[in-house]
């Protein structure tokens, strides 16, 4: 059978309806990190399956990195999928001021919402997704934090001990920090108290997206432009800085992460400054170049993805 697009799927609500796909991204910015260890890590996926669901809207796949995260949902509209991506923002802001007590979080992270209005553009930003774990010099197949596990699997949960259904509201508000009704969640969480992401994602979606052919997933995954999808799944609408406000920002970062002046950093903070200013900002290795003085061979040998 063709792949469908533009499906028919029973929501969280239990209503019947017609559901379109789309990419919800989330960033930290400047020095922003998102998830500093595996709890945090955990919160963030659960905060994706919790926010999605209260939204009435279904998860196909996610990934959740140190200051990014990404998913994949079938909506009803750009309204519902938007808003998904807004409680994912306040939801995880919550969470990390409550644990850090750090003020302003939400305001430092950058949302962004793509309607996948082609075969070609749903297969890419699926195979997108997983493909963020090689930035984090993992394996995909190796990423933890990652819904790719449950991918072609026939729905099978192996590692599964506990339904969600059946947790406590105490154990529930510890394991997802909510107090949303999740009674009639059907995810299962695994031994560490993780969700086992083919309880919880529409893997039947993704697996028909490649004609229910591992093999083709996986093609598609080693061989994505990961520019070009980042460009127009991440940067697309982002407001390009000047040269002006990028040395602006590259200044400020250089007093908050290090307390030296620009002049001051040395290569080796410059190099872990890029990454940020990479994922954080709508620029370019040229402009990267000019306001870091660094050659642009370096700036480009140094970012995780070229372009």
């Amino acid at each position: 059978m063709a792949f469908q697009r533009i499906v028919t799927r029973v929501l969280p609500d239990g209503t019947t309806r017609k559901v379109y796909p789309f990419h919800i991204s989330l960033e930290g910015m400047e020095s922003t990190l998102l998830c500093r260890d595996d709890e945090d890590y955990d919160q963030l996926e659960k905060c994706i399956y919790v926010s999605a669901w209260k939204g009435n809207c279904l998860v196909i796949i996610e990934i959740v990195m140190s200051n990014h995260g990404h998913c994949s949902v079938l909506a009803e509209d750009m309204e519902s999928a938007y808003r998904v991506g807004m409680l994912i923002k306040k939801r995880h802001s919550q969470y990390l001021a409550w644990k850090y007590n750090e003020k302003g979080i939400l305001a430092r992270t950058e949302l962004s919402v793509k309607y996948l209005d082609s075969d070609w553009y749903v297969r890419n930003a699926l195979s997108y997704i997983p493909r963020n774990a090689i930035d984090a010099g993992a394996r995909v197949e190796d990423y933890r934090w990652s819904a790719y596990r449950g991918m072609f699997t026939g729905g099978r949960c192996p590692a599964a001990l506990r339904r969600v259904a059946d947790l406590s509201q105490r154990e529930r508000s510890s394991l997802f920090h909510t107090h949303e009704d999740l009674g009639n969640v059907p995810w299962l969480l695994n031994a560490d108290g993780g969700i086992e992401p083919a309880s919880a994602c529409d893997w039947q979606y993704l697996e028909s997206a490649f004609n229910n052919d591992q093999a083709f997933f996986l093609k598609t995954i080693g061989t994505v432009n990961q520019a070009q999808m980042r460009q127009m799944l991440v940067i697309s609408g982002r407001k390009r800085q000047t040269d002006t406000e990028m040395l602006a920002i590259v200044k400020n970062l250089a007093d908050k992460w290090y307390g030296k002046t620009l002049m001051e950093l040395t290569p080796e903070m410059k190099a872990r400054i890029l990454p940020y200013l990479y994922r954080s900002y709508h620029t370019t290795i040229p402009q990267l170049a000019r306001c870091l003085g660094m050659p642009r061979d370096v700036v480009a040998t140094l970012l995780p993805v070229k372009r």
